[in-house]
Order: structure tokens, then C-alpha cells, then sequence
């Protein structure tokens, strides 16, 4: 149990990678009486630094960001034609924000006018445990730089997965912070780095294989799921129960771009644990994105990308024990990062 005092010291710490300064307008965003503890510890933290702060609360108008009760809906917030909260937001210098904004169309309106952005809906004690690092982050950057230069990702898994990218977005690395104005970032989930395909470039098959994780559901997959893949769209699901509630959920949301692809990319942090979803259910999931290795194939919206997708209908689901291959080069090798200056303690580029 980590106490309120302790959470202020590291909410400070976090403030200060991302760059908060003295006189910068910060705000807090939450709904309802949510995360209350969240908001008390920034907002004291903020006061240190001698920035100005700010708490707007809204009407608790759940968006089920934790995946607890209700359908995740990506992209439909409570910030959804609220002119006035939008604005308030769009004058702050920073934005910690507890109701998980990626994917909405206010987010990306948000960052346009320079507002750096900070997701911060996780339990305290990974907050703490996931802090971010600069090593972290140096071997987040090379991760970048190499999907950067690539022009096709491949990844292949022993269950029969062997899906092509024809990547036609830019890259978004994540460091668990965010310091560059118009940014946004999501603490914790350093080590991470995506992109998407072009909007007909994507085909294959995906095999999600027993022990990989679907996300939102949070659950372990027991029997094999297939994904085939053709033209940046999903034609079709096969395998068992868990197939059907795939099926069954994307059918739900009555909405052909549910069946579209959204990001992929893989996780660096060898502090994050596949195995924490085993005995804890709590929070949005950000360590099992993140662990390292993983491949973390997605599906639905890629407007993070400025791509045209903008269901509300996401899936994430880590993948274990893949190879990923960036124009024939492997990066990824049977779920083992392949590049040393990627790996925890790992020699950088050019040394």
C-alpha cells in the first residue's frame, strides 16, 4: 500500500520528466468523485513545481477506461460536446487527464493547440513499480528509429500467424511521459512503440495462441483464435468460445470499420509481467501491453495516426513468443528481443 504522501513525491517525480515549470497553466481532468486520489496528489504536486493548477471535474459519465463494468468504447469520452471543457483543456500548458482520451477526436483536437497530454488511469502501486526510466527510454528510441526506416513489418508465431504491414503511418513511441508540446503519453507504458498499416495494406492470418491475452476482456486465451486478414479488414474469425465472443462483440457495435486493423508494434520493459493479469484484475492493462517481447497486435480506429477509422469498437491483445521482422530483419525472435541495443542493459547504436 503505497501512502498519499508517497504518491505526491511520485507524482512529482513524473511532473518533472515531463517538464512542468514554474507559471505553466496545468490542469487535472477527471469525472465524478473517480480517482479523487489521482487528481489531490497532481494537483499538490503541480503547487511544488510552482506551476498554476487546475481540477475539471466532470459529471461522471463512465467511458469503463479500467474494463471492469460496461463496453470499452474507444474515443467516446465524457469530454463529447463539452465547447467549454474542450477549451479550458486547449489553453492549458499540460493536461493530466484520468478518463482515457485516446482515439477521440477531442484528444487529437486538444494536442493540436499544444497541450501536452498525460494518461494516467492505473493503479498506484504499478504506477510506482512501471516509473519511468531514461534507459527505458533510450532503448524506446532505437525501437522508433527502426520502424521508422522500415517500409513492411512481418510477424509469424508457431500457432500459424503470418500477417504482412505495408506500414503507411508514422510511428508513436511511448515512454511513460511526455515533455514536447502537443504530445501525448500514457504513464505507464514506457518501452512501447507502434504504427499502423496502410488502409488496404494489411494480410494474413493472425493465430492468437493459448496464453496470449485479449484485452478488453482481460483473459488468457485457452484455444486457438484466427484472424484472416485481407486488405486492411478482417474477414474472418474462427476457433472457439473465445471466437465467438469476438465475433459476438464486433457484431455488436453494428459498425463495418470495428473490422478494420488498428496498430501494432511491440513492448521493451522487462519490469512489465505477462503473468500479472493472473492475480491482479485490476486497471486498464498498460503492463500487459508493455511487457518485453510481446507483440501487441490491435484492431478497429487508427485515427491516433490520422487514419480514417474512428470506430469505438478496440481490441489489444499481446502476443507472446512471435518473430517480427521489419523488411526481412529480424527484431523479434520466437517472443526474445533480437536487437541488443534494445534489450535492458544493451549497447546502444553505434557504439
Amino acid at each position: 500500500m503505497i501512502s498519499q504522501s508517497t504518491f505526491v513525491d511520485l507524482c512529482e517525480q513524473e511532473l518533472r520528466l515531463c517538464a512542468l515549470s514554474p507559471g505553466e497553466n496545468f490542469v487535472v481532468l477527471s469525472q465524478g468523485d473517480e480517482r479523487a486520489e489521482y487528481v489531490d496528489a497532481f494537483m499538490a504536486a503541480a503547487q511544488r513545481l510552482g506551476a498554476s493548477p487546475m481540477n475539471l471535474r466532470l459529471p461522471y459519465s463512465s467511458s469503463a477506461s479500467a474494463g471492469d463494468v460496461g463496453v470499452w468504447t474507444v474515443g467516446n469520452t465524457p469530454l463529447k460536446g463539452n465547447r467549454a471543457a474542450v477549451d479550458v483543456l486547449k489553453a492549458a500548458d499540460m493536461v493530466v487527464e484520468t478518463l482515457f482520451l485516446l482515439f477521440s477526436a477531442e484528444l487529437t483536437e486538444i494536442q493540436q493547440a499544444g497541450t501536452r497530454i498525460l494518461t494516467c488511469i492505473e493503479p498506484v502501486d504499478v504506477l510506482a513499480r512501471l516509473f519511468p526510466t531514461a534507459e527505458l527510454r533510450r532503448r524506446t528510441d532505437v525501437a522508433t528509429e527502426l520502424l521508422s526506416e522500415a517500409r513492411t513489418l512481418r510477424f509469424t508465431n508457431a500457432a500459424g500467424t503470418d500477417v504482412t504491414y505495408r506500414i503507411g503511418y508514422p510511428v508513436k513511441a511511448q515512454y511513460g511521459f511526455v515533455d514536447a508540446p502537443g504530445g501525448w503519453d500514457h504513464w505507464p507504458s514506457g518501452g512501447m512503440v507502434i504504427t499502423g498499416g496502410a488502409d488496404d495494406g494489411v494480410d494474413g492470418r493472425v493465430v492468437v495462441a493459448p496464453g496470449d491475452i485479449l484485452l478488453p476482456f482481460k483473459r488468457y486465451v485457452q484455444a486457438p483464435l484466427e484472424f484472416t486478414i485481407e486488405a486492411g479488414r478482417i474477414t474472418e474469425i474462427r476457433g472457439g468460445v473465445e471466437a465467438d465472443l469476438v465475433r459476438q462483440y464486433m457484431a455488436d457495435f453494428d459498425d463495418p470499420d470495428a473490422y478494420g486493423i488498428s496498430h501494432i508494434g511491440w513492448g521493451l520493459d522487462e519490469r512489465a509481467k505477462w503473468s500479472a493479469l493472473g492475480t491482479d484484475q485490476r486497471g486498464h492493462g498498460m503492463e500487459l501491453r508493455a511487457f518485453a517481447g510481446n507483440v501487441l497486435f490491435s484492431t478497429g480506429p487508427n485515427e491516433l495516426f490520422g487514419g480514417p477509422n474512428h470506430t469505438s469498437c478496440h481490441l489489444d491483445i499481446p502476443m507472446r513468443n512471435c518473430s517480427l521482422f521489419l523488411d526481412d530483419r529480424p527484431v523479434i525472435v520466437d517472443g526474445e528481443i533480437a536487437v541488443d541495443a534494445m534489450r535492458a542493459g544493451g549497447v546502444p547504436v553505434g557504439v
